[in-house]
């Protein structure tokens, strides 16, 4: 199958809010997740996707693609929409499942540092497993920097062992021999593995959307657990609260929302011992004493980084990422005024 393959027969596919289709995309930092995002957005066909991330930052939307955008939701003109997992998962999904405006299919990003395990048993052990289908968990890999104790990340370590399929990613940039050791590891943590190529998240679409790969019953003891622990969960507010009923008189419109209880596993940014930090500024950056921090002065422990950079010698916005040891600088137009963030 070429990577000009389609879904099949998407103008036909009429997904009700009941059961809609879930995909899951994780992957340590810099695996390219984000890329798979906009290569779905970018060949969706006629389905309207709903993208799950953290923040809208995350995803590259050209700026025509924008129609408008509030405080939790970014609609696009080709018919996606983008929403941010802000107050919780369950409450995002929720945001998307009551839209008048239908959706077709529901794809999430996690953190680069998360374990998938908790959105996984949310899906499956909670309300959501009545209003949706987990379809399958996409694991991406940089096929060139990740190694089997990948920076002692637990979290690292678990995107593979939950991945229906992985995405051996940046193929172009990883030797042979690299890529087979790779193979060969994936194969000890899951077995059977359902192992893709790609170079810049280019994949078939069809081998990774609507494929029905996921199995709830592999996780049937897992969510037992975590139903009966949400289940104490509730017992316990109950018994604090019981004595105060009268603070508990909600309005009406309670009934018709369920998911206002937060399921416990909805947080889903354990970050693996990783901090992350936000710098801005509305003055210039100096280009050559950025390079010189870049290659002399940049902590090794910095190991991912992404955002929007203003050089005094450069009339253009300047989009940086940074993966491990290697950069990548971008210039385009400035759709706003210039500022770093």
């Amino acid at each position: 199958m070429t990577d000009t393959a389609t879904l099949s027969n998407p103008t036909a596919l009429d997904i009700p809010k009941r059961g809609m289709p879930v995909t899951i995309i994780t992957g340590f930092l810099g695996s390219g997740k984000t890329t798979l995002l906009n290569h779905i957005l970018s060949n969706r066909q006629d389905l309207k996707v709903a993208i799950l991330v953290n923040e809208f930052g995350d995803i590259n939307i050209d700026s025509q693609l924008l129609v408008s955008m509030d405080e939790d939701m970014v609609e696009l003109s080709n018919g996606c929409i983008c929403c941010t997992i802000n107050d919780g998962l369950v409450d995002a999904v929720y945001n998307v499942l009551e839209r008048d405006d239908q959706v077709d299919y529901m794809v999430i990003e996690t953190t680069g540092v998360a374990d998938p395990l908790p959105i996984i048993l949310t899906f499956l052990g909670t309300e959501l497993r009545d209003l949706t289908r987990l379809d399958s968990i996409v694991t991406v890999v940089d096929s060139e920097t990740f190694t089997p104790d990948h920076f002692d990340s637990e979290a690292a370590f678990k995107q593979i062992a939950y991945g229906d399929v992985t995405i051996l990613n940046k193929t172009d940039l990883a030797d042979p021999d690299q890529i087979q050791n790779l193979e060969a590891y994936i194969s000890t943590v899951k077995e059977g593995a359902r192992i893709l190529y790609s170079q810049h998240g280019q994949v078939p679409l069809p081998l990774i959307l609507d494929v029905g790969y996921n199995n709830p019953e592999a996780y049937a003891d897992l969510v037992q657990e975590e139903i009966e622990q949400t289940q104490q969960d509730h017992s316990h507010e109950e018994h604090h609260s019981g004595h105060n009923d009268h603070h508990h008189h909600h309005h009406d419109d309670q009934a018709h929302h369920p998911h206002e209880h937060h399921h416990h596993h909805s947080d889903h940014l354990d970050n693996d011992g990783f901090v992350s930090i936000a710098f801005e500024s509305d003055k210039p950056f100096d280009v050559k004493k950025f390079e010189t921090f870049l290659q002399n002065q940049l902590p090794q422990e910095v190991f991912r980084a992404k955002g929007i950079l203003w050089f005094k010698e450069s009339d253009l916005r300047n989009v940086f990422q940074l993966s491990g040891p290697r950069f990548d600088l971008q210039g385009e137009e400035w759709r706003t005024s210039p500022k770093t963030n």
